[in-house]
């Protein structure tokens, strides 16, 4: 018996076949590839010697290692909140827990901005809490512990995300084996739940990596855009692209693209060892 699919498949016209190949390759040049090309175009467009002045540049180097050091602090962090949440909700049962899961998804659903004038609102020095830190000599907002924060707000969902639905159909039967046989809490987790959900949990870090080197908007509210000391890259790109700066824009937004092109292809080949590990296990 055909599957419905299959069905489908057979009676389709080939001119449908190829009108839908040739819209969504269309939009795909139109959206995505002209542009980015474009962007690298414009970037080297007066020559490979101010291109690289403009990487070169004492705010742009801040804001590149602004960027790296938000990035290299927030992926461990979503590492640790995404398992943790993960498992609570995949291993226990408790009352509300159809509301935390909610409250999971509330990043996707709140504008960035919000979510940075959530934190000033927070830890702005009128506020108490604020007042309080800034006391002790802690500055959060228009510093980089702000820029952490409102960049973990806008990616903690990612990993947990990933992983509860891996978690979820895994089920909990080799952990519970392993406990009957005497193995530790902690044995457990390195030994059977980490090698279980770890392609999931690249797949999320590479996600929230992606969003954190690229977030804007939130970051944009809690930074105070202080020259050389509190701007990203995005936030280098659009005060640039502001004063006229066009190839150190474009310059810093290739270096962005880049970073993104190549986030791109590390998660194409996790995906492709993934595929290539579950095939091999099936053929045996």
């Amino acid at each position: 018996m055909r599957t419905v699919s299959q069905s489908h498949k057979a009676t389709e016209p080939k001119w449908v076949q190829y009108s839908l190949i040739g819209v969504v390759c269309l939009f795909l040049l139109v959206m995505l590839i002209i542009p980015l090309i474009s962007i690298f175009a414009e970037a080297l467009n007066k020559g490979l010697d101010l291109y690289w002045a403009a990487l070169n540049d004492p705010d742009a180097l801040a804001a590149i290692k602004l960027t790296l050091l938000t990035a290299a602090i927030v992926v461990p962090l979503n590492a640790v909140i995404g398992i943790a949440i993960a498992w609570l909700l995949t291993r226990y049962d408790f009352r509300g827990k159809q509301f935390f899961t909610t409250l999971l998804d509330l990043p996707f659903a709140v504008s960035p901005v919000v979510a940075g004038l959530m934190f000033v609102l927070l830890f702005g020095a009128n506020s108490y809490v604020g007042g309080w830190l800034e006391s002790y000599g802690i500055q959060v907002i228009f510093a980089v512990p702000g820029i952490v924060l409102a960049t973990l707000f806008v990616t903690f969902p990612f990993v947990a995300r990933e992983i509860i639905p891996l978690m979820q159909s895994q089920g909990d039967q080799e952990e519970q084996a392993a406990l009957i046989l005497g193995a530790s809490a902690w044995k457990i987790f390195w030994k059977v739940t980490l090698p279980n959900i770890k392609w999931a949990l690249l797949y999320g870090l590479i996600l929230t990596n992606a969003r954190a080197m690229g977030e804007f908007g939130a970051v944009s509210v809690v930074s105070g855009h202080i020259r050389g000391l509190t701007n990203t890259i995005p936030l280098q790109v659009e005060i640039l692209y502001n004063e006229y700066n066009f190839v150190g824009a474009f310059a810093c937004a290739s270096l962005l693209a880049f970073l993104a092109l190549l986030t791109l292809l590390l998660q194409h080949l996790l995906t492709y060892l993934q595929h290539r590990k579950d095939t091999i296990h099936l053929n045996k």
